[in-house]
């Protein structure tokens, strides 16, 4: 069976610029060009990332930030990484932070030294299974990213249903865990987030009514990198590392 075309949107900063979007395979090889040809490599990426996505949680939850409690949801590969990232520089800076983890012990090199440099501040980790007995003024999902394969199962599904479940405002990292970044179809347990900030390019996949409010963070690939993958890319950014977008 033939699978959907993707949902065809515009997506446009506030400036006026255009930003391509690509599919999850024109993705993963943005990543691939960065990693093995220009450059930045993937801790860099990560970092800035994560760096980001944290920034993002200080402005969303306003004046009261640090005293606000803040439950990160990591997986297992590069998205995981990021969000473990984001839960330190949160912590570096005295909020409140928890950080549950899907799978630690099946964690990639680069989440299991982001979790090594987490341990050395002040945030707290909790298991998977004893998620449900705290509460969150903000979470951050960081469960599965564009590398989803089929719906997701055991902890992972756990995790989105108690995120979903517990009222609190959901920002999610780079693409709600459980959406196809492709198509935006689900096919299973999927975040429900008020907001998503999407890396790089934004994803064919993020359709108006699964993605909330969506902004586009810089993470450091160069110029020369996106024009390999969308040649009509204009460097949308400006002063900033993080743009908000409209789809059209």
């Amino acid at each position: 069976m033939t699978p959907p075309e993707p949902a065809v949107y515009r997506f446009v900063t506030d400036s006026g610029i255009d930003v391509p979007a690509v599919t999850t395979d024109e993705m993963r090889e943005l990543d691939r060009i960065a990693m093995e040809e220009t450059g930045p490599n993937l801790f860099q990426m990560m970092e800035n990332a994560g760096r980001n996505l944290a920034l993002l949680a200080i402005e969303v939850l306003g004046r009261g930030w640090q005293k606000a409690k803040v439950v990160v949801l990591a997986g297992r590969g590069g998205n995981g990484g990021g969000g473990i990232c984001a839960a330190r520089h949160l912590a570096n800076r005295r909020a409140e932070v928890v950080l549950v983890q899907s799978d630690p012990d099946y964690a990639g090199d680069l989440p299991a030294f982001q979790r090594k440099i987490f341990r050395e501040t002040r945030g707290r980790e909790v298991q998977a299974a004893r998620v449900a007995e705290e509460r969150a003024d903000l979470v951050l999902d960081a469960l599965i990213g564009y590398g989803l394969r089929g719906a997701p199962r055991g902890t992972v599904a756990d995790l989105i249903r108690w995120a979903n479940g517990t009222g609190a405002p959901i920002l999610a990292l780079d693409i709600p865990s459980g959406i196809d970044s492709t198509t935006g179809e689900n096919a299973g347990e999927v975040i429900r987030p008020r907001w998503t900030m999407t890396l790089a390019l934004p994803k064919t996949g993020l359709l108006r009514a699964s993605t909330g409010e969506l902004c586009l963070a810089d993470i450091g690939i160069p110029e020369g990198a996106y024009r390999r993958v969308a040649s009509t890319y204009i460097p949308p950014f400006g002063n900033r590392y993080r743009v908000p977008l409209a789809r059209r």
